[in-house]
């Protein structure tokens, strides 16, 4: 494989200018700073359930990429990972680990054989509970790689207000640089739509200068209406990212729930001029679905969503298979 081909598919920069975050249809997009909240707007958000379910299916049956520029593409995907730790018994020898990996994401052999030693693939971040926060920094430290904490009672968001917010600070203070919150899925039950604006926009106050990603619990929502009526809310609210799931439900990330909320965006985003990020978390396990989740992006929102800073996978298990693929 040459080196120019595998650069300019999997990380050579897309095309908006440089001082915008992206570009869709023509038009230079700045990263959101959010907006006052539109409630004739979200009134108005319709789903058409039995169509989004036969678009999504058009993703996984048709043909996919192949040889060389399936490679680019999965080292595309891994460029957009957050590795991830959520477990009751990680210690900080385990995120010290994790975070080894995130600098190495692929066996240096296997670097070799593709020629993109010089390409310097790395994970875009790393996501831990606040309390190995400072032990994921350290580790980190020198490689670009993001330090992103789950907070705001993670993953049920149910503790007080106050401590939630209190913790989104503490974690910043650590040295986070996004935080993953969690929303009251109950305000989308209730139609409590300032309420959750609200809410939103204090977690956005407290992050400071780090980014906020922004779940949704789609898995719990219970209709894609829901979903798409809570991205729109989350966006105007200042979120950086919206977020599938916690990877705790039920149901995590599916095609159609994605597709309902990359379509959000889209129209976010022509309606504002601000890009939002979209991260699918929880499910995903295969190199064949990264590629299916890319080939979203790329046809709902173009090239330019197709970079860390604006998409993510939350799917650490969805590394091992994209190295077997890889080595093919």
């Amino acid at each position: 494989m040459q080196d120019s081909r595998v650069d300019r598919l999997s990380l050579a920069s897309p095309g908006p200018s440089d001082t915008a975050l992206a570009h869709y249809a023509g038009r230079d997009l700045q990263p959101n700073r959010g907006i006052p909240l539109n409630l004739a707007w979200i009134d108005a958000v319709r789903v058409n359930t039995s169509a989004v379910e036969r678009r999504a299916q058009t993703l996984v049956t048709r043909r996919t990429v192949k040889k060389e520029w399936q490679a680019a593409w999965l080292l595309r995907a891994i460029t957009c990972m957050d590795l991830t730790t959520l477990s009751g018994d990680d210690t900080d020898e385990r995120v010290r680990r994790l975070c080894a990996k995130a600098r190495q994401p692929i066996q240096q052999e296997l670097t070799q054989k593709l020629g993109v030693e010089g390409l310097a693939i790395k994970v875009a971040a790393v996501c831990v509970y606040h309390t190995f926060v400072e032990t994921a920094r350290r580790a980190v430290e020198g490689s670009g790689i993001h330090v992103a904490a789950v907070s705001t009672g993670f993953p049920a968001g149910l503790s007080p207000l106050r401590e939630r917010v209190n913790e989104i600070r503490r974690s910043v203070e650590a040295g986070a640089d996004e935080i993953d919150v969690v929303i009251t899925r109950g305000h989308v039950f209730g139609g409590r739509w300032q309420a959750l604006y609200d809410e939103i926009a204090t977690f956005k106050d407290a992050c400071g200068p780090a980014h906020l990603k922004v779940i949704l619990g789609t898995g719990d929502l219970l209709t894609l209406r829901n979903a798409a009526r809570a991205s729109f809310v989350a966006m105007m609210a200042g979120a950086d990212f919206i977020k599938t799931s916690t990877g705790k439900e039920t149901v995590n990330a599916t095609l159609p729930v994605s597709l309902v909320m990359v379509r959000a965006i889209r129209d976010y985003a022509q309606e504002t001029g601000m890009a939002v990020g979209f991260k699918p978390a929880g499910g995903m396990r295969t190199a064949k679905q990264a590629l299916d989740w890319l080939t979203l992006l790329k046809e709902e929102l173009g090239t330019s969503w197709m970079k860390s800073d604006l998409f993510r996978f939350g799917a650490s298990g969805m590394l091992a298979d994209i190295e077997r693929q890889l080595e093919h």
